[in-house]
């Protein structure tokens, strides 16, 4: 079993409540969350929700400062592949949205989710090629 320093712990508990606090807002912009936290081969997808038709893939990205561009610039291209792998392995089992409209998006949290935090939402941030 992995155990984590306290400092990665508080880390872990950030995240989640960055997620949370991201799946409120877009709940209350009329998104639908269906999955928080979406583990397959090819990664962890924070949130999936549904817009209309669309299905929605949300990375939550959560930083206390501003260093290195902030939350949104968290965002890599490393990271993208990343999350893109991890979908294309959701739709493989997950006929129901196989053929669905697909978008992704971010939200950056910028400060403590207990706090007063900034929320940025890029809708359609980038696309799988």
């Amino acid at each position: 079993m992995a155990r984590h320093s306290d400092s990665g712990r508080a880390r872990l508990q950030r995240g989640a409540a960055a997620e949370a606090l991201a799946a409120e807002y877009l709940s209350a912009r009329g998104l639908k969350v269906l999955a928080r936290n979406v583990r397959c081969k090819g990664g962890e997808l924070d949130l999936l929700c549904r817009d209309g038709e669309v299905l929605v893939v949300v990375e939550v990205r959560q930083r206390t400062r501003h260093d290195y561009g902030g939350a949104l610039a968290s965002v890599t291209w490393r990271k993208r592949r990343k999350i893109i792998r991890a979908t294309r392995c959701l739709l493989q089992t997950a006929p129901r949205w196989r053929n669905a409209l697909l978008r992704f998006d971010v939200i950056g949290v910028q400060g403590l989710p207990e706090g007063a935090p900034d929320l940025v939402w890029v809708k359609d941030a980038f696309r799988a090629a």
